[in-house]
């Protein structure tokens, strides 16, 4: 009998390797990587797939004090949602300011809106897989997690989980060393590739 699988996924952790992979990252990549997370006896129940809407607003630019104006689209979000198997959790994204791109700071020449990032930072995310978790623990739909996160502070919920019968199956990415804890708490580490069907622009 098939394992009942549910897979959960930090996109902004899998977006920040992907992309510096050389991966496209739309819609289409997310639901083949997903596919790729599952194993010959197991049958995928749900994708959870968590994130944040990009920021859309006007900031003042942090030396010359000019506007600045963000026009995030979620458009993608809506069509992964409507991918077969997936739901979509939105956390918010806050801005936090800006911080040099270098340290220490070159007092040699006059500093440019160009010598800064901006900074922000994803709230609600942790939070809401905490809950599915163990929401999953609760109605015993699903036999396995599948955890696709670099985040130690997901470690009570995974804790909990096992305590409750669920299998923690931790996601290791290409190139990418998961968190010594994590793996520590996890009933299995999988090695998943990057879909190789899609092209790359």
């Amino acid at each position: 009998m098939a394992k009942r699988i549910v897979i959960l996924i930090d996109g902004a952790f899998l977006r920040a390797k992907a992309v510096a992979a050389g991966k496209t990252y739309d819609p289409n990549f997310i639901e083949a990587f997903a596919l790729g997370c599952r194993i010959s006896d197991e049958e995928i129940l749900r994708v959870l797939y968590y994130d944040c809407a990009p920021y859309s607003g006007t900031l003042r630019l942090p030396v010359s004090g000019d506007p600045y104006v963000f026009n995030g689209s979620d458009k993608w979000l809506e069509e992964l949602a409507c991918k077969d198997l997936f739901a979509v959790r939105l956390g918010m994204l806050k801005f936090r300011g800006y911080k040099p791109k270098r340290t220490p700071i070159d007092q040699s020449a006059p500093l440019t809106d160009n010598d800064f990032d901006l900074d922000f930072e994803q709230k609600g995310v942790d939070l809401k897989i905490g809950l599915d978790i163990a929401s999953y623990c609760d109605d015993r739909h699903a036999d396995r997690i599948v955890l696709v996160c670099n985040d130690t502070d997901c470690i009570p919920a995974i804790k909990y989980g096992r305590k409750s019968g669920l299998q923690i199956v931790m996601a290791e990415l290409p190139n990418c060393e998961m968190a010594r804890e994590l793996r520590a708490h996890a009933d299995f580490k999988r090695s998943v590739p990057w879909p190789s069907h899609l092209s790359w622009s």
